[in-house]
């Protein structure tokens, strides 16, 4: 596979996308209450898209930021859902269906692994196995011309050839497999006009794996900050995910942002 790095930094995150740019398109971001899904929907929105905040237990985060985004003369639909029951997932997407009657843009931002208290196989039912199925649930939703953008880490998108932090490495091998299972539906999406790309980035400052790996082992994000010279922040991050929903699709489906000097390619 051939990657390519983005390493140029975001010069103003407040529009990474133009204004208008998206009016009368809807977005749907999974995991949005917070984080990068949170800063993803407001770039969206400041560009004109319509769009679904997707939780699974902060509901009056998702709320305030609905209220935030409808400043903007936007329609905002919040939706909780636990994307690992499929009976969860196909709710979501009647009412998104009832809403907005299909979907321009899927971002699968949700994802975790290092929570305590979860099953062995939590991390693969999430990033995996989860996945695949709110992509195969939206599928009847998106409509022509319509973008599915999945985030993940250099830290799982290098895996298989560069090790990570073992606190991490159940994580980065099931977000792996995850993008695995995503990318053979490619050909399948193509023939219905929507196109997939992956969102890679480095580590990124102030998320909350970042933090729990800063925990788990002391020193970690300074460590890599100064091994890769910068580390996007949540904003800058999120600019970049916005902006792949609309920029030209690389020839592999591969953004990757920040440096990869550290890890190896296939």
């Amino acid at each position: 596979m051939r990657h390519r790095a983005t390493g140029a930094t975001v010069t103003d995150i407040s529009t990474p996308i133009a204004p208008g740019t998206l009016r009368g398109k809807t977005a749907l971001v999974t995991g949005s209450s917070r984080g990068i899904g949170a800063d993803t929907v407001r770039y969206l929105a400041a560009a004109g898209a319509n769009v679904v905040i997707n939780f699974r237990n902060k509901a009056p985060r998702a709320e305030r930021l609905a209220a935030e985004v409808r400043e903007l003369g936007v329609d905002a639909l919040v939706v909780g859902a636990d994307l690992t029951d499929p009976e969860s997932v196909a709710a979501m997407f009647a009412a998104v269906e009832e809403a907005f009657g299909g979907l321009d843009i899927l971002v699968l931002n949700a994802s975790g692994g290092m929570e305590s208290g979860m099953a062995e196989d939590y991390a693969l039912l999430l990033n995996r196995d989860a996945q695949v199925s709110v992509l195969e649930t939206a599928v009847p939703l998106l409509r022509g011309d319509a973008r599915v953008v999945f985030v993940t880490s250099h830290q799982a998108h290098f895996i298989r050839t560069t090790p990570t932090m073992p606190e991490y490495e159940p994580v980065a091998l099931s977000k792996r497999a995850g993008e695995d299972a995503l990318r053979e539906r490619v050909p399948a999406l193509l023939e219905r006009g929507i196109g997939f790309v992956v969102v890679s980035g480095d580590m990124i400052e102030g998320t909350i794996t970042a933090t729990l790996l800063e925990r788990a082992n002391p020193g970690a994000i300074a460590s890599r900050r100064e091994s890769a010279g910068k580390l996007y922040n949540v904003s800058e991050f999120a600019a970049e995910v916005a902006q792949a929903a609309v920029d030209p699709i690389p020839a592999d489906n591969t953004r990757l942002v920040g440096d990869t000097s550290s890890f190896v390619g296939e």
